[in-house]
């Protein structure tokens, strides 16, 4: 075994494994009815019923160079993924949700998609730029970007509070990276968390009751995978934080929106030493 999918559910502290493989996979969604997973693996991504029956791929189009930063829109109807094939760099696309052509978000690059506004219509997403890692939005339609990010230290993983109030986002602005949150125009810029970790990936549950965050050592630069690793669990102001569970883990666990529609469960990936 070398990724396994599994479960988590908050209420009960039960995890349950749904699919393991020799393959690396990554990065489960939740679909919005809640009956599949979308992962990503060996460049495409795939639907992963929760019924059993193993994977199934997504057509992608010429999006075979796609990694770990893909998503569903709120309604369902579109996906979003973040592929290289066209201009040697990652470049955001949104595809009807069972499967099409890839059409282009943004010319900016490289970028990678994080989160999508409750309403549907805006996409977040980590940009470099020169040398600077910030946090962008943009019309799911396509147009200018807005930068909500300035080159405070490296930003990444945004992903939106269920109300739209807020954008979640891991930032190293204060050394080692913490999560923090900011408007959707920008305002605002206030820390979350002040532990002695590496936070990564913040995902506000669909109830709003809830933040859960991958945690590495407090000595590892950037995410890598393949390390020891733990989830937490905090209310949405960082308050109440506590380990849920360590695992093997880290780049693909859970690098993108990853809660069940009622939030009561969240899916990841564990990993066994390659």
């Amino acid at each position: 075994m070398r990724s396994s999918v599994e479960i988590h559910n908050i209420v009960t502290g039960r995890t349950r494994v749904v699919w393991q493989t020799e393959k690396l996979v990554e990065a489960p969604n939740f679909s919005r009815d809640g009956r599949f997973l979308v992962i990503n693996g060996d460049g495409v991504l795939y639907r992963l019923a929760l019924a059993g029956g193993g994977p199934e791929r997504i057509d992608t189009g010429f999006a075979v160079q796609c990694n770990n930063d893909h998503g569903l829109s709120p309604d369902g109807r579109l996906l979003v993924v973040s592929d290289k094939v066209e201009f040697g760099k990652s470049a955001i696309y949104v595809l009807p949700a069972e499967g099409g052509a890839p059409r282009l978000v943004t010319p900016n690059l490289p970028s990678y998609w994080h989160g999508w506004s409750p309403d549907g219509e805006t996409l977040a997403y980590c940009g470099i730029r020169g040398d600077a890692f910030d946090i962008y939005t943009i019309p799911v339609e396509g147009g200018a970007e807005l930068r909500l990010t300035f080159g405070e230290g490296r930003n990444d993983g945004p992903d939106y509070s269920p109300d739209g109030a807020w954008i979640y986002f891991n930032s190293s602005r204060t050394g080692l990276m913490q999560i923090w949150r900011v408007r959707p125009d920008g305002s605002e810029p206030t820390r979350i968390t002040d532990s002695p970790y590496g936070d990564w990936f913040p995902h506000p549950s669909p109830d709003g009751k809830h933040l859960l965050v991958l945690s590495y050592d407090g000595d590892v630069f950037d995410h890598p995978r393949d390390l020891d690793v733990r989830l937490r669990l905090m209310d949405m102001d960082g308050g109440n934080a506590r380990i849920l569970f360590e695992l093997f883990g880290g780049q693909g666990t859970m690098n993108v929106p990853n809660w069940s529609p009622d939030g009561s469960e969240f899916a990841f990936v564990r990993y066994a030493p390659a």
